[in-house]
């Protein structure tokens, strides 16, 4: 399937591609955190993947939510796991949260910071100053991922900053973040400290909204790019929301029941494992009729009487699982599939 057809489907199951999705595509925009690496060490498999995709032609470039590297260290630490990049080949919510402050402030102001390095160097490079504290005389203030020590004091100065009416921007609202030990907080929860003290908004630039997408489409210029993530929330409805296709790999935060029950903008256009997904076709899930039975290699999925998921079948249990895709969001339709689908997943062993 083009890339064309595809995004005008219906978003009732996954897509299938008679061509491996590294021909078919001319650059993956790939998430970091969950889908290259988890708690700083390579996922199984995404080295070889990603440089067997770019030895065939295809442009891989970075994209994360995370704000606390900048994208020379990201670049220095992809080509110490084997993938060589440059700072260009890396776009962050810094970057995008910078652009969209430096959009609406005048050059020179100063921004107190609650975050890493990445952010800093971000605004720097937009003509922004950063400050550390409230009495600094900010004009805004900045909050992006500042990792695990981050003193909770830096709380405290950004709820004096906004209390006292300034504009509150944030790289992003990512409520967690994989690690080598398992899901930790994320930006989006310390923003969410921030809130509670003060009852007011940010604004936001990271996936899955706007600013993002532009600021990717600025510094990769891709004509037919393909977003791969972990996060349906922010990956899959970021693409949603750039009227490009996405695919799912399953070795970050979301499960099979996660995806299942997913509303359209949610729902990826390929659903696979991990990054060897870029390097084959994607079967396609077929139906006898609107309402199904859904068909994907040996496996075949329904709703039955309106109240249950059932699978049946053998073989690749990934196959199974876009079975039921099919079924799940078909019969969902514009919402979020609401039957139990414990009992399905759990046929599949994933």
């Amino acid at each position: 399937m083009s890339q064309s057809q595809s995004q005008q489907h219906d978003r009732n199951r996954p897509a299938g591609s008679s061509a491996a999705l590294s021909e078919a595509y001319d650059t993956a925009l790939l998430d970091l955190d969950g889908v290259v690496y988890a708690g700083g060490e390579a996922i199984v498999h995404a080295v070889e993947s990603l440089s067997t995709a770019r030895d065939g032609g295809m442009h891989l470039a970075y994209v994360t939510n995370n704000a606390l590297r900048t994208p020379d260290a990201v670049a220095e630490h992809l080509t110490e796991l084997g993938l060589p990049a440059e700072a260009a080949d890396v776009i962050t919510s810094a970057q995008a949260v910078a652009r969209l402050m430096a959009d609406q402030l005048p050059a020179g102001s100063r921004v107190l910071v609650v975050g890493g390095e990445g952010l800093r160097v971000a605004l720097r490079e937009r003509g922004l100053v950063p400050v550390e504290s409230a009495d600094d005389d900010p004009v805004a203030v900045v909050q992006g991922y500042g990792g695990p020590e981050l003193a909770w004091g830096r709380f405290a100065e950004a709820s004096y900053a906004v209390a006292r009416g300034l504009p509150w921007y944030a790289s992003n609202t990512d409520l967690t973040i994989p690690g080598a030990r398992g899901i930790a907080p994320g930006n989006g929860a310390a923003v969410e400290v921030v809130r509670i003290a003060t009852g007011a908004e940010p604004q936001v630039a990271g996936k899955p909204l706007p600013p993002m997408h532009r600021e990717t489409v600025l510094r990769t210029g891709a004509e037919r790019p393909l977003v791969v993530g972990d996060r349906l929330d922010t990956d899959i409805e970021g693409a949603f929301n750039g009227g490009v296709d996405s695919l799912l790999v399953l070795t970050g935060v979301t499960d099979a029941a996660q995806l299942l029950a997913a509303e359209p903008k949610h729902r990826p256009t390929y659903v696979d494992r991990d990054l060897r997904g870029l390097l084959t076709g994607q079967p396609e899930v077929t139906s006898q009729g609107a309402e199904g039975p859904f068909r994907c290699g040996g496996w075949t999925a329904v709703v039955r009487d309106g109240e249950r998921l059932v699978l049946e079948g053998e073989g690749d249990p990934l196959d199974g699982l876009r079975a039921l895709c099919g079924a799940a969001w078909t019969f969902a339709g514009d919402g979020a599939f609401g039957l139990d689908t414990g009992k399905a997943v759990a046929a599949l062993g994933l």
